[in-house]
């Protein structure tokens, strides 16, 4: 009787929905979004199936973060603020099939972070900060079929990277930074059919990876600046959908998808091909798309012409010239109208040189790991010494945790293939000059948690391809200037949690490629008005927890293409009209919270609009805020822990919000019969002038579904994927 009694306390304990969370009414769907959720809930009920925790502020997941949740299929996580899945984050979730943790700020997957998801079939990774896969991260993932990673910071795969993802189909890659595939990048994805690589930096066709997707039939490489197909480029037996739209194609061998025998939709829009060549050897293509090409319709075209006839090929494009022929569908050709007169074809582009393999036996210094993937490991070893000797081909290296001191010059000799070296928490104070000399392939570089002050420039020298460099947990008072001249290909720059104090001109000098800059965590009072001059590509300023007293919109001048300001846990008090003025026609995530904000101007946002997608300004102090009825993309609102006055100065806002398709958690802060009401619940709004007029308005179905409709278009295929459904404010 006692235990039946226990059992039946412990139902109606998990029956409770915990604060501030919402539950159906069986408790098997939980909800508990855009709030200042801190911490996993604890008092989830034990049955729950799908648990929505979107917009909280988790930081970091803690391992058996979800253990009391077992029974769990789906869980979404985005926009979370999440930087680290520590290993067992996920354990006891054995039945989860669906896992979103998109728009966070993830930097890195380790080996067990996604340990016990052998059941999951969906992970969302979009739009973090990845940029570096350990091999194994994905090694327990064995029932995965779609695994997305589109919009993070990846440059480099390396071999046998997706292993263990046995029945995956479906790989999305786009809109990262890829260069560097290993040649057994996708070698253990035996179930694949598409493959999403468009919006990267590949400069030639990676044919020998692409050759190990013997059943892929859609291959998307779209928006990459490849010059040229060469001969028998692609080899991939199953291959149905080829898109290379959007590219820098000059030209396509004629034998280029020879070894692609199933090939029937070629897509060549938008590149910059004169003509082609018969493609022979794609003898079961049905259409060619070419528009957007300056197609030079003259004799040189008429043995595609006749090849596209006699083989029943659908040709897609209009000629460029001649000036006769301008305008014209290529279908509508016949070929005595193609004539040649007094011109001369360019010289045909040849296909890069193969770079030859350097050889390697599997020598491995004593004390250290060298495995058959070209990954040598000698972590926690106690080692004063950088040790030598590792076989020539490797590419990744991992020395952290070893109590170095210094890198010397030529520290790593014979290593022309290295892409990633790891030296973290290494006790180095000096990195010598010429220290990474003979690194010609080196890519990431991680010296975080270390006890540099100052960087010489020739440190650097010869290692010209080096992308990622992260310098976070420092002792750098000031940007280390003078080393960017020496790394045309950065995109990407770390210097978190240092100890500077000034962003002044000439510190980024040579930054022109800068795409992400993390300066978080400083103590930046002032940033010089052309200190960003030179980082003219810059899509991301992290500088939040800084010093800084107002919005430095001087300096934001000549940043066309920034999307992305963090600012939150600055005391900035007051903010002026037009401080984000420069950036206005690209910006679309800002973050303003946490700062102790007083008073916005009612013209602080002049400028921006619907394109805007996310705007945070929870925990600040200004009782109002400026009119964004324009922001008609928002996405993400967060207003949580803003003292609004509720009186009728409020009302715009009020409507405004009531329209919203979103959950921003508004809440008054006064008069005091109003304190603590949702702003759009509150009845103090109803002794305003024209609130019956605006009341009408709000209550006619046409004219919300009409304001909704923006906003519904924006989220859809996102935070409705796996079942999740929008709520409202």
């Amino acid at each position: 009787g006692l235990l039946l009694l226990a059992a039946a306390l412990r139902v109606t304990a998990a029956a409770h929905c915990p604060e501030p969370c919402v539950c159906d009414n069986l408790r098997s769907h939980v909800l508990c979004l855009n709030g200042s959720v801190t911490a996993i809930p604890d008092t989830i009920p034990e049955l729950t199936r799908k648990l929505d925790l979107r917009g909280n502020s988790f930081v970091v997941i803690p391992a058996g973060a979800f253990l009391a949740t077992p029974y769990l299929t789906h869980l979404d996580l985005q926009r979370c603020k999440v930087e680290r899945l520590e290993e067992g984050a996920f354990r006891g979730l054995g039945r989860l099939v669906y896992l979103n943790l998109a728009s966070n700020g993830i930097a890195l997957l380790y080996q067990e972070s996604l340990d016990g998801l052998f059941s999951l079939q969906q992970l969302i990774l979009e739009g973090n900060h990845i940029e570096e896969i350990q091999p194994g991260a994905f090694g327990h993932l064995g029932s995965l079929i779609v695994l997305d990673l589109r919009a993070n910071a990846l440059v480099y795969l390396p071999d046998m990277v997706f292993q263990g993802l046995q029945v995956l189909r479906w790989l999305r890659l786009s809109h990262n930074a890829l260069h560097v595939l290993g040649n057994e990048a996708f070698a253990a994805l035996p179930a694949l059919r598409r493959l999403s690589l468009d919006h990267n930096e590949l400069q030639t066709l990676p044919g020998e990876a692409l050759a190990r997707l013997d059943g892929a039939t859609r291959l998307d490489l779209g928006h990459n600046p490849i010059t040229y197909v060469a001969e028998e480029a692609l080899a991939m037996a199953s291959l149905r959908h080829l898109f290379l739209d959007h590219a820098s194609l000059q030209d396509v061998a004629p034998d280029a998808f020879a070894r692609s025998p199933q090939l029937r939709i070629l897509d060549l829009r938008e590149n910059q091909l004169q003509g082609l060549p018969p493609l022979a050897g794609a003898g079961g293509l049905v259409r060619v798309t070419l528009d957007g090409n300056p197609l030079l319709c003259s004799c040189l075209l008429r043995p595609f012409q006749k090849w596209l006839a006699r083989a029943r090929v659908q040709a897609e494009g209009a000629c460029a010239a001649p000036p006769a022929l301008r305008g014209r569908s290529l279908n509508s050709l016949k070929s005595p109208e193609m004539r040649c007169s007094r011109f001369r074809p360019p010289p045909r582009p040849t296909a890069p040189p193969e770079q030859p393999r350097a050889g390697g036996s599997r020598q491995c210094p004593r004390g250290c790991v060298c495995s058959d993937f070209h990954h040598g490991s000698c972590e926690n070893r106690d080692l004063q010494e950088i040790p030598r000797d590792f076989p020539e081909d490797t590419r990744l290296l991992d020395l952290r945790r070893n109590p170095f001191r210094t890198v010397p010059p030529d520290a790593f000799p014979g290593l022309k293939e290295l892409v990633s070296l790891y030296l973290q928490r290494c006790s180095i104070r000096v990195l010598h000059p010429g220290a990474l000399r003979g690194l010609e392939s080196l890519v990431y570089l991680y010296l975080n948690n270390n006890h540099l002050s100052t960087l010489a420039a020739a440190a650097f020298e010869g290692a010209p391809q080096l992308a990622y460099l992260d310098l976070d947990h420092n002792a750098f008072t000031r940007v280390p200037a003078g080393i960017f001249q020496l790394l045309p290909n950065l995109i990407s720059l770390h210097l978190q949690h240092n100890a500077i104090e000034e962003l002044a001109e000439g510190d980024l000098a040579g930054a022109t490629g800068l795409r992400w800059l993390f300066l978080a965590g400083n103590a930046i009072r002032h940033i010089s008005p052309a200190a960003l001059a030179p980082t003219k590509m810059l899509e991301k300023l992290q500088l939040e927890g800084n010093h800084l007293l107002e919005v430095p919109t001087t300096a934001l001048r000549g940043l066309p293409a920034l999307s992305e300001l963090k600012l939150s846990r600055n005391p900035i008090k007051h903010m002026g009209d037009s401080v984000f003025l420069p950036v206005a026609s690209s910006l679309q995530h800002l973050y303003l919270d946490n700062m102790g904000l007083e008073q916005i101007s009612p013209y602080a946002f002049t400028g921006l609009g619907p394109k805007i997608r996310s705007l945070y300004l929870e925990s600040n102090k200004m009782s109002n805020i400026p009119d964004m009825s324009n922001f008609t993309g928002l996405e993400i609102l967060n207003l949580q822990d803003v003292p609004f006055h509720c009186d009728c100065r409020l009302l715009p806002l009020h409507r405004w919000i009531n329209k919203l398709n979103l959950r921003v958690g508004a809440t008054c802060g006064s008069p005091a019969e109003a304190q603590g009401l949702k702003v759009k619940l509150s009845t103090t709004f109803q002794t305003c002038p024209g609130w019956q007029q605006g009341k009408a308005g709000e209550t006619n179905p046409n004219k919300t579904k009409a304001t909704n409709k923006p906003s519904k278009k924006k989220r859809s295929g996102k935070s409705t994927a796996g079942g999740f459904s929008k709520s409202r404010a």
